[in-house]
């Protein structure tokens, strides 16, 4: 077990991602400290609890991204840090610097403060998102390769009013120049929609935005969908920490299909995810850009099919009874 007598923490851990992170961590025999905003909800902590490895080796703590200082009892003594803790939020925003930009930059810079007081800590891992990326005005036509060297613009997210994508991109922002003017190692992952079999008991937007997409048709069928699964997330936070040449920021998009074929694989999972009344011949389809996987793989993440993470994930569903067997 490469974690043997290590300790790393990772903050929000009663989420999607950071829920499998915490699982991948134990498993290869992390001692981990995880951050919870309310250690006393059974919702937030009993997935955690159940995994293997978490009655010797997890421990949780109550931190509040807003709180300087909120960090330091969990990242002293840590080697590594994940910091995936930051609101998700993509409808009835009312206050969007309060409700999403002040915790995502704010709660980034706190953690970081936290980390410059502990020399034990070697590299902490930054949940980001392909919402830090894509989003700058540039034309995504078929023969565009998007990589790392693209950031998005927070103006022209504040244009769209991509208030998520725009807090996202504000705190990778706030967090380079930080780690950088106090010489933190520290590397991004930047994942596209996340896919793949629920941990938590909840429902994430990410997951919830499939079940809607048969809601939102006309929106959304001239677009991408840019996924990847979880478990290819965890596995790049991780080794994005033990690989010493990782470095930068990590894109992961595993799969970037017109939305119109992800309904079809929908429909072939769960009838009741595909609108019937779509003529499919009528529907115009996004010019399908690429987004570069070549430091992606160089992390050794080979990507899970789309199908295949989206069947895992239709399971998961039916068994947590978000979908009817």
């Amino acid at each position: 077990m490469d974690g043997e007598g290590k300790v790393v923490c990772v903050t929000g851990a009663s989420g999607f991602i950071a829920s499998w992170l915490v699982k991948l961590l134990l498993q290869r025999g992390y001692v981990v400290k995880a951050t919870v905003r309310d250690p006393n909800d059974p919702k937030k902590t009993e997935h955690l609890l159940a995994l293997d490895g978490a009655k010797e080796r997890l421990h949780l703590f109550k931190a509040d991204l807003l709180e300087e200082g909120s960090f330091d009892l969990v990242v002293d003594g840590c080697e590594g840090v994940f910091h995936t803790a930051s609101p998700v939020m993509f409808s009835s925003i009312s206050d969007p610097q309060a409700e999403l930009i002040d915790p995502a930059v704010n709660g980034t810079l706190n953690v970081l403060k936290s980390c410059t007081k502990f020399p034990t800590i070697k590299r902490v891992v930054l949940t980001s998102s392909m919402g830090a990326v894509l989003y700058n005005g540039r034309p995504l036509t078929s023969n565009v390769v998007v990589d790392e060297t693209w950031f998005s613009d927070p103006l022209f997210c504040e244009e769209l009013k991509a208030w998520y994508f725009m807090s996202k991109t504000l705190a990778e922002q706030a967090a380079w120049k930080f780690a950088k003017e106090n010489g933190i190692d520290m590397v991004t992952i930047n994942p596209a929609y996340v896919t793949g079999p629920l941990l938590q008991p909840t429902l994430n937007y990410s997951l919830e935005m499939l079940l809607n997409l048969k809601n939102d048709i006309d929106e959304v069928t001239a677009a991408n969908y840019l996924s990847v699964d979880v478990r290819d997330v965890v596995l790049a936070h991780v080794q994005a920490f033990e690989v010493p040449s990782a470095s930068g920021r990590y894109n992961l998009a595993g799969s970037v299909t017109p939305m119109v074929e992800a309904l079809k694989i929908l429909k072939e999972l769960h009838p009741s995810l595909h609108p019937p009344e779509i003529c499919e011949h009528d529907i115009p389809t996004a010019p399908e850009q690429q987004v570069s996987q070549e430091k992606a793989k160089s992390l050794g993440v080979s990507f899970l099919p789309l199908e295949a993470s989206l069947r895992d994930t239709i399971e998961s569903m039916k068994e947590n009874g978000f979908l009817k067997t």
